[in-house]
């Protein structure tokens, strides 16, 4: 089974502090999802983010099926990164590394994204035709989003 990657950089016109708070509440990722995803957290999201915190939210990624998706948050150091996983979901395998730091005038955030789509030989067959181009467009979409909420350069 094939192992997807999924990277994505962006500069962002804010401090540290203001990026963490923001990107590692689980509130605010509603706020960076496209609408037509109809994200909704169903719960784990009452505290800040914390190793061993179990998320559960309902997304619509495609054709209006609902899906549950269950993500545990596995690893955090405070204002330079944390990864969320997949426990339960559409994916085969989710890992997502979400990455920021300090740089001249702002922020570096970074994203990197491990997935394997489940289904066998018809999972990979699909991914380059409908998950890699859903992916890059909510990736898109966030990125638009964080530069409309805090600047880029």
């Amino acid at each position: 089974m094939k192992i997807y990657t999924l990277h994505k950089k962006q500069n962002l016109k804010t401090t540290v502090n203001e990026a963490w708070e923001f990107l590692s509440s689980p509130q605010n990722l509603k706020t960076i999802t496209p609408d037509y995803m109809g994200f909704n957290i169903l719960s784990g999201a009452d505290r800040p983010m914390y190793a061993g915190q179990i998320i559960e939210y309902i997304v619509t990624p495609v054709l209006g099926i609902k899906t549950k998706w269950v993500t545990e948050i596995t690893h955090v150091i405070d204002k330079h990164y944390f990864v969320d996983e997949q426990r339960f979901g559409p994916y085969a395998l989710w890992h997502h590394k979400h990455f920021i730091k300090e740089i001249d005038g702002g922020v570096e955030m970074e994203d990197i994204i491990h997935y394997k789509v489940p289904f066998g030989i018809i999972g990979q067959l699909v991914q380059p035709i409908l998950v890699k181009p859903k992916l890059e467009e909510i990736f898109n979409y966030r990125t638009e989003k964080l530069d409309a909420l805090f600047g880029s350069f």
